[in-house]
């Protein structure tokens, strides 16, 4: 992630209040994607939403894709956080149990409106904007391998078999929470993201040791 923000702001340090204001564009960028898409959401009301002159908003960022990087920095820290204190010490059917009930609860908590900000973001620039796209797959590989992390641990204590293979159990546990994300947003119902994470931890239940089950 750091990369990518020394690229969109060209090296460039700034000061507390600076960095304040750049926070605040991109948060404000962030929500008016979420609630109007990208083409909704122009740097003109961008910039009249964050309070900031069309000068101070390019001193920031030279142009919409540099912006645009930082919003998938922002949003990535944003969706990760939550996922990531529970997921490094993921170890047991009892702490996927436990994420799951974070993630059913989060979405219960914004009544399952704005989706996956991260999928949101992915299917409408994936295909037109080569940067970007690359900027949300390692979004989506540092969440991918919290879960593979989580199952190796689980698969290190004995939960799982040995030769659990962690890599395409990860992608299929990632893959399917978006999934039920989108079904979830669609329906304003959080079920289909907690039916998903079941199914995956119901499989995971085939792999225990023989003597576990």
């Amino acid at each position: 992630m750091d990369s990518r923000r020394s690229a969109a702001d060209g090296e460039r340090t700034f000061t507390p209040k600076g960095l304040a204001t750049r926070q605040r564009i991109v948060e404000t960028a962030a929500r008016l994607i979420v609630e109007q898409g990208l083409e909704g959401a122009t740097l003109e009301e961008i910039q009249a939403a964050a309070h900031v002159s069309a000068s101070q908003l390019y001193h920031y960022f030279t142009d919409k894709n540099a912006l645009l990087l930082a919003v998938i920095d922002h949003q990535t820290q944003s969706v990760l956080g939550p996922h990531r204190a529970v997921l490094e010490r993921l170890d047991s059917f009892t702490a996927l149990a436990e994420w799951r009930d974070m993630v059913v609860g989060m979405l219960d908590a914004q009544n399952c409106i704005g989706g996956c900000p991260l999928g949101s973001l992915a299917s409408g620039l994936a295909e037109s904007d080569p940067i970007a796209r690359g900027a949300l797959a390692d979004s989506f590989a540092e969440w991918e391998r919290l879960l593979r992390d989580g199952l190796s641990a689980m698969r290190d204590r004995g939960e799982l078999r040995a030769d659990a293979d962690v890599d395409a159990l990860a992608v299929s546990i990632l893959a399917g929470l978006q999934g039920g994300l989108l079904l979830s947003q669609t329906r304003r119902d959080s079920s289909a993201v907690r039916i998903a994470i079941d199914a995956s931890i119901a499989y995971l239940s085939t792999l225990r040791p023989a003597s576990d089950r």
